[in-house]
């Protein structure tokens, strides 16, 4: 059976490479702000939901915090792995499926970590798990892009170069989704990675968060936390509370 697109991309080292450019201090900035409007207390446990190689669960350990990094990638848990502490803990796990019952002060899914599977069934199934690990009135941010500015301001094509190979992406929109090709040349070999994502609304995330339980709270529209506005904002940051 062949590999979902995502299990093999960000399992590949080319992954890692393609994006390694992206912002640290802004997403230390972020998490920042975002701490200090949910207030969550030190010592809370903090699930970092599709973290990747767990740069943001370890700062939020390094804030003080009982966290727990899940993401699919085998890869990215076993380079996370070694940072590891009373304070810290990576596990390689599906968010489709549930993880644990009660126990979260808060579950982020930071930087558009979502939107992958085929079905809205699958989605709607890994918010149900949320809502099943946060105790109750445990805080849930999903940190998305704001499908509508990415429908108007679509880069078609772009060249990027990252660690000596160039990297041609080629990005359209059909049924619903938005489509990222990804072709390259790295020794010797010629390679071809395909990204997809669900062009989740606003009324999208409500209508599923209220039928696993959750209910939104607020809504933002950029890292600084400023009110969504769906012309201009390029994010969808919404915050959701299991009553």
């Amino acid at each position: 059976m062949a590999r979902e697109w995502f299990a093999a991309w960000f399992d590949s080292p080319y992954y890692h490479a393609l994006y390694q450019r992206r912002d640290e201090q802004e997403a230390r900035f972020f998490i920042d702000r975002l701490l200090q409007t949910l207030a969550i207390p030190p010592g809370a446990r903090v699930l970092d939901l599709a973290c990747g190689r767990g740069r943001h669960a370890r700062y939020l350990a390094e804030k003080g915090f009982d966290v727990t990094g899940l993401d699919i990638s085998e890869s990215s848990i076993a380079y996370a792995r070694q940072f590891e502490n009373e304070r810290l803990a990576f596990y390689q796990h599906d968010m489709r499926q549930p993880f644990r019952i009660n126990y979260f002060d808060a579950v982020l899914n930071l930087f558009t970590s979502f939107g992958y599977f085929d079905s809205d069934a699958e989605h709607e199934r890994a918010l149900q798990n949320v809502y099943t690990g946060l105790k109750p009135g445990g805080l849930f941010l999903l940190d998305f892009f704001n499908a509508y500015w990415v429908r108007r301001h679509l880069v078609r094509q772009e060249d990027i170069t990252a660690n000596g190979i160039v990297f041609h992406i080629r990005r359209s929109i059909r049924l619903g989704r938005v489509y990222k090709h990804i072709e390259f040349k790295a020794h010797g070999h010629t390679y071809f990675f395909r990204e997809r994502v669900r062009l989740f609304e606003q009324a999208d995330f409500q209508a599923m968060f209220e039928r696993v339980g959750l209910r939104l709270q607020q809504v933002f529209g950029d890292y600084n936390l400023t009110p969504f506005d769906v012309s201009t904002s390029e994010r969808l940051i919404l915050i959701a509370q299991k009553p």
